[in-house]
This record gives C-alpha cells, structure tokens and sequence, in this order.
C-alpha cells in the first residue's frame, strides 16, 4: 500500500513538473516556437560559389551581401569564407596573378530551400542564377554547400556542376556513380560507436537511450552501437526512432515523449541530422525538462543553446566531434577584420560566436559567475579561444582544395598551351571534378587533406560537453579525447577536473539496476535486459570481492571461511577434541579414573581369589572382564588428541574387540550360572560341561566374529582421517571418518545382539536363589549397557564435528562403568565391607 501511494505521488509531481514545465500543447508547440525563432534557427544549410578573377584584387568590399540578412548560426560560415579566400589571396604561391572570389547561392542562405523550387518553377525566365547563363556557355565553378547534405541533394537535380559538401560525412553522397560530382570534405565517423561506448564504460553507465532518425544511415549506426554495447553488456533502455516526415512523427510524438520522460535511463544518445524532426523533438524535450545527459556528434553543439532553458532542467550535452588543430591566424583575423569591408556587425558576430562556438580558458572553468547580472558582464571578465565548429573547419578546407584544383587546372592550361578567355574559366565539369577528386594538400595548421580518401580509419575525436548558463549563454568545454587505433587502454582520455553543468564533479549515474556491492551476487530478471537484475547474498561459505555485479560468487577454499560480510576468505583455525579442551580434559580425567579404579577392583579380586564369593563368581571370567574392561576405558582415550591415520584405524578396533571381549564374558557368565543351577537335576553331561569349562568358549568365538567382521571393513573401506567445515563457523574439525557407515552400524549391531542375548539369558535366570543370584546383576549391567547405545545412536546421528567424538567416547565410558558398577560393586561391598556374608553354599555330587 506504501509503494502504491508513492507511486501515486511520483506521478504526481511528473505531471506537475510538466505543467509547469510547457503551458503548450504539440499542436501548437512549433507553432508558438516558430515565431520567436526570429534568425531562422531551423534552417541553417548555406550554399556559396567559388570562381576567379583575372586581375588580382587587394580590397574588395562585399556590397553584394548587403541586402541579405545574415542569420546568428551562418555567421561562422560567412566569417569562414571571408578568411579563407583573404588567406589564399594573399598567398603568392597559389593562384598568382588570380583572385579567389566567392558568392552565395540566392536563396539558401538567407530563406528556405523551397524558393529554390519557384524560382528553377520559372522556366521561361532567364535568370542569372548559380553560375548559369542562357546566352552562353556555363561556367563549372565549384559550389560549396553544406551542414544539410539533403540541400546539396536537391541542388544536384538543378545542376550538373561541381559541389564540394562540408557537412557532417554522409554515405547517400559517397555513391561517385550515381553522384559523381559531388564531394565531401569530412571524415567519416567510423569510430563514432566505439568512442560512445568507451565513454560510457569510463562513466559506469549501462542503460542508455537511443533517439535516431528513421534512414539508413542511422540504423546502420543502430547495428554498430549496439554489437559494440553487448561487447561489454550496455544495454539500451529504449530506441526512439523518429520519422522523417512532420505528419507522421507528429502522430506519435506524445509515444516519444511518454517514453523518454519515464525511463530511468539518465543518458541519451541523439544521432540524426539538425532541421529535421529529431531536432525538433530535442527542442520539445527541452520544454517538457528532460534532464538528461545528451551525448551526440559536433553539429549538435547549437541546438540546446536556447535562452527558455535554465540548470535546474539541464544536464549538460557531450558532443563528439573530429579533432583538429586550432587556426590561431583565424583569432587574429576575427580582432583585427576591417568591420567596412565586410558586411558583417563584428560585435554581434563576436557574441554570436561566443554564443555557439566559444570554449572556455582552462584557467576559467569553475562556474562561479552566476552571480552576474548580464551575459556581457560575465564575457568580460573571462577569456575566450575563437574555436572553428567541424563545419567551418570542413568548409576551411574546401575552399583550400577549391583553390588547388583551380591551380592545377590553370597550369594545366599554360601547358598545353589553351588558355581560356578570360582568364580562369573552365567548362569541362569533368575535369573540375576529376582534379577535385584527387587533390592532396597540407593545410595551414599542418594537416593532411586528401579528398581521394575521405574515409580515414584512425580519425581521432574530441570530446566536449556543453554548459548551458542563464541568459542563454553555451559554452563548449573539452574533457577528453578518444583515439581508436592506439591500445584500448590508451584510447580514451578524459580530464580528471571535470564538471557538469548543474556545477558538480560527480558522475551522474545511469544503470538499470544498482551495482551489486561486495558479498552479493546478481541474478536476472525475467523478460528483461541483462542490465536489469537483483542482488542476492551470496550462499554460505562463498564470496564476492573481485568485482562488482559478479554473475556467481566464488566458493572458499576448504581451509578458508567467509567473512559475516561475504567479501574475504579467511583462514579456518584447525579444530579438534584435544586435551587442552575442557572437554576432551574431562573425558580422559574420567578414563584414566574408571581404569583406575578398575585396576583396583582386580587387584582386590586376585588378592581376594581364595574367598568365597571369587570363587564362586568364576575368577577367570572375572578377570578377563576386568581387564577387558580396562582395556574398554583406556581406549577411549584414541579418540582424545589430533587424529592421524593410526589412531583412526586404532580408534574402532579397539573399541569393537574390547567391548566384545566384555559383553561376550558377560554372556559367559550368564550362562555359567545358568548352569551352575541346573547341577541340582541329575545328568553327567551338564556337570562334565560345566567341569571342562564349555561356556568360556564363548569368548574366542565371539571375538573371532568380530575379527572378522573387522577385517572386511579395514579391507573393503578402512576409516581414514577426514575435515569437517560445516559443524563449527570458522574451524576446520579433524575427525576419524568411519569410511564404511555400514560396516560400523553393522559392528554396533553385533554388539548390540550379544549384549541383547547376555540380557535374556539373565532375565531368564533371575528368580535364581537369592543369596547367589549372579543373573540379576548381569541382567542390570546389560540393561544399563543397552540403555547406553540405544540412546547413542540417535544422539550421535544428530551431532557434528567434536560433539560427535564427545558421544562416542561418553557412551564408552557410560556403558563400561555399567559393566563395572552393576557387576562388581556389590561383590567389593560384600568382600571389603561385609565379609561375614562371604560364604559358599557346598555342592553335593
């Protein structure tokens, strides 16, 4: 009822949370959203043509740009452009004589890709549009378009010139068949999947989200993050995969919503492309204040930098972006840019630039500027590297590879001796395209570009994390880097200072199911991932100490115990009825006083063998009793001390033949005064027996049958020294193990039947005259004997360890002081104490 209730308020404060969060419905969502994304956010693709100029230029202010509106996110790619034509233009070794100029492409950069529709809709108007020309002959001039590969797609099916793509690496336009004038500058993210998982092993977490466009190149990364993640048992908590289209995505964009607002899963992992739905459900999630960790590639840098967000809803965003080296001429092109020429707002851009693109000084890194009142504020108190996104980086290298095919081409011209009129124009698309294709540069920073071959293998990452701060400030901040093709214990590099977004240092955690500590062992819920399980206590005598969540727990050593905690192994002391112990003291106390005491009863006997009372209680078998039964006292005595291989044989035989012995003189006896009184009938036969001594044969072949029943068992399963480490936590018992169960209760069961015989001989003898009835004593001694191991042998089933040995060698004495005290007590009593009652009746032949 408790969990019911709590769940009750969980959902609750849920709804609440989202309420409060968005006062919007999906409806009217983007509608709303829309309106206040005055710079066209959505749309960010930008498009530029490069050609040249038969007459160098040295100043040249950009007039054709003033009636565009340059939105905030193209800033960089202005700048860029800007830069890099500048650079080659002063550069006397590439383009001598030449000017590197460059333009946009009406319409992409400052609205929307369907005016290229209307305006290409027109087709009885000429315009002068994308290097074309009714009138003439067109000019191939390579275009550059870029982040979205789908406008360069769409601008391929209006013409046939050369595009070099800046834009994240796509495989729809590596097809040279079917696109062959299309090229891309950026690397391929080969590595991307194994980067992500590397991180997520360094951070701990395992249960993971997937939020990924519905096209082929997101489930081809779908195939390759989830065979690397079951490589090392990351499970993914859910895969939301959006449809490219508005109509249907907007059917199941509450699914999505639903689904990411209450999973337990912390981390998400974002792959797909900006100014589509993937991007739109970021933004919407936003809304709803998912707090989440957001891992994702560089050209998702932008998208969280919205002013509505605060870090109460904010965890922060990873982003993984190709690493290159920093342009440090680009900085000084940025503070020193003559603000006439271009027609940008240098102040503006600089904000903007900060607002998307700026990482922090090391020096910098702890937030504890919130105390400011304004973003600017803030800014000018910290200090800032210009950093290129991976597009600007892209595009940087572009116009350089432009630049070198227009080169070759040039000298190819001087070479064959068919310079164009004018200067620099070049109509075989073919060719351009063919030289782009193979162009092998280094650039400014030192780094090689090959446009032959995109696809490097060992292309290292950069890590980053976003901060977003009030005001609407992001700042991008590096944490690590990854290198795939180094050892996979060097691959992944992360800062050791790091911290979030929300302002702490420690990780956030992101698991299905809590880590199982110490001492327990995970099992795995049904119909669930393997992420997902329950901590149980490992069982008894097993530990967990290596690592966590252990699929099985490992079993101690016999001569090792668990801990109470279940974490170590401890050494076992070793154990056993020694006579150190109070109890093995005691016992042997007890032996050695009963043999004593035995010793003094023969002793009185042999002293006393002319009396009467001896002699008619048949002194021999008197005798043999006695020492029989010293015998049986001293024997407990092998069970007392460490046991070795010796005493454990020692142990049984002795205490079988000697007990033997006892019970079958006692059967003797018994039978002896049965026929003592049988001499009144007449009958040679009785008295000759009785004269010869037939009775006391007893004893060798009762013994012999034990002999040999002792035989078979030390032949077949001889007892042999065993380890007992269930009887006592902690302790290893050493005790004689009886190797054969059944050879022993067999030996018991002997004695038991002579012992049950010398008992019914005597209770039949007991109305015997009194004054000599020997069968009443006998008949006591073996009830007490029976009594003593009938009682035994539940009693020491029931035992373990030294308690088992306490029994046995209890019953022992017990049993034997029977023997002694039942039979030869009364007879001492009668000699020491009352010798007026010594006298023998006389036997009449």
């Amino acid at each position: 009822m408790k969990k019911l209730h709590a769940f009750s308020i969980s959902l609750l404060l849920l709804k609440v949370s989202l309420i409060m969060c968005s006062l919007t419905d999906l409806s009217c969502f983007w509608r709303i959203n829309n309106s206040e994304d005055h710079d066209r956010d959505l749309q960010s693709d930008c498009g530029f043509v490069l050609w040249l100029n038969e007459e160098p230029i040295e100043k040249r202010v950009y007039k054709e740009f003033a009636d565009f509106r340059i939105p905030a996110r193209r800033y960089e790619f202005f700048l860029v452009m800007f830069f890099a034509t500048e650079e080659i233009n002063k550069n006397p070794y590439l383009l001598p004589n030449m000017s590197l100029i460059f333009t946009m492409f009406l319409a992409l950069c400052d609205d929307t890709l369907e005016l290229l529709d209307k305006v290409y809709s027109e087709q009885k108007k000429c315009l002068k549009f994308m290097n074309y020309n009714c009138d003439i002959m067109p000019n191939c001039d390579v275009e550059l378009t870029g982040p979205s590969w789908k406008a360069s797609l769409k601008l391929t099916t209006y013409s046939k010139t050369t595009k070099v793509f800046f834009g994240p690496f796509n495989p729809n336009l590596s097809d040279h068949d079917q696109f062959p004038y299309i090229h891309q500058v950026a690397t391929k993210d080969t590595h991307l999947s194994d980067g992500m998982v590397s991180l997520m092993l360094h951070f701990r977490w395992n249960w993971i989200g997937l939020v990924i466009s519905d096209n082929d190149q997101s489930i081809q990364f779908l195939s390759d993050l989830r065979e690397e993640m079951q490589m090392y048992e990351i499970c993914l908590a859910f895969v939301n995969m959006i449809p490219e289209t508005m109509q249907m995505y907007m059917t199941r964009a509450k699914i999505y919503d639903k689904q990411i607002m209450t999973s337990s899963a912390k981390v998400v992992i974002i792959y797909g492309e900006m100014n589509s739905t993937v991007e739109i459900s970021f933004r919407r999630w936003g809304y709803l204040c998912a707090q989440r960790i957001w891992i994702t590639t560089s050209q998702w840098d932008v998208i969280i930098n919205k002013k509505d967000f605060t870090l109460d809803f904010f965890h922060g965003t990873v982003t993984f972006a190709h690493h290159h080296s920093e342009i440090t001429v680009f900085r000084n092109f940025m503070e020193t840019m003559n603000t006439t020429i271009y027609p940008v707002n240098i102040s503006d851009s600089i904000l903007v630039w900060n607002y998307f693109n700026c990482s922090i000084s090391k020096n910098s890194n702890k937030m504890d500027h919130f105390t400011f009142n304004n973003t600017l504020e803030w800014l000018a108190l910290h200090k800032y590297d210009i950093v290129l996104s991976e597009e600007g980086y892209n595009l940087y290298n572009a116009v350089y590879a432009v630049a070198h095919t227009y080169h070759e081409l040039m000298l190819q011209q001087v070479e064959s001796q068919k310079m164009a009129k004018p200067k620099g124009v070049f109509t075989d698309c073919q060719q351009v395209a063919s030289l782009l294709k193979t162009r092998v540069f280094t650039n400014s920073v030192g780094e090689l570009v090959n446009m032959s071959h995109r696809k490097n293998q060992c292309a290292d990452y950069d890590i980053f994390i976003i901060w977003n701060f009030p005001q609407g400030l992001g700042l991008k901040v590096k944490i690590g880097s990854y290198f795939p093709c180094l050892p996979q214990s060097q691959q992944l590099h992360i800062s050791e200072d790091l911290e979030w977004a929300t302002g702490g240092t420690s990780v956030p955690s992101s698991m299905c199911s809590v880590t199982c500590t110490a001492g327990f062992r995970k099992i795995h819920q049904k119909e669930t991932a393997d992420c997902c399980f329950d901590c149980v206590q490992c069982p008894e005598n097993e530990v967990s100490n290596e690592t966590a969540d252990m699929e099985q727990c490992v079993k101690c050593p016999d001569d090792k115990y668990a801990n109470i905690e279940q974490t170590h192994c401890l050494q076992r002391a070793v154990s056993f009825l020694a006579y150190e112990d109070p109890l093995g003291l005691a016992l042997a106390c007890m032996a050695l006083c009963f043999s004593a005491i035995t010793v003094l009863v023969l002793v009185t006997f042999v002293k006393h063998k002319d009396t009467r009372i001896v002699k008619a209680n048949n002194c021999i078998l008197s005798y043999i009793l006695l020492i029989s039964l010293i015998c049986c006292f001293l024997c407990s005595l092998l069970f007392i001390g460490r046991p070795n291989q010796a005493t454990c044989i020692l142990q049984q035989t002795t205490f079988g033949v000697f007990f033997t012995v006892a019970v079958s003189t006692v059967l003797a006896k018994t039978i002896t005064v049965v026929m003592a009184f049988k001499l009144t009938t007449p009958g040679r036969r009785m008295r000759g027996m009785l004269a010869s001594g037939a009775p006391n044969l007893v004893i060798p072949i009762c013994t012999l049958i034990q002999l040999v029943l002792y035989g078979t068992w030390l032949v077949t399963s001889p007892p042999y020294i065993d380890r007992d480490i269930q009887s006592e936590h902690g302790k290893t018992i050493i005790i004689c193990n009886k190797g054969s169960v059944i050879a022993f209760h067999f030996v018991l069961g002997y004695l038991g039947s002579l012992a049950l015989g010398s008992f019914t001989v005597a209770f039949l003898a007991r109305n015997l005259p009194d004054r000599f009835n020997e069968a009443k004593f006998l008949t006591f001694s073996m009830l007490v004997f029976c009594s003593v191991w009938i009682t035994f042998l539940p009693v020491y089933h029931s035992t373990r360890g030294k308690v088992m040995v306490v029994v046995e060698v209890f019953s022992i004495l017990a049993s034997s002081a029977g023997l002694l005290g039942c039979i030869f007590v009364p007879k001492c009593y009668a000699i020491l104490v009352r010798p007026d009652s010594n006298f023998i009746q006389k036997y009449k032949d």
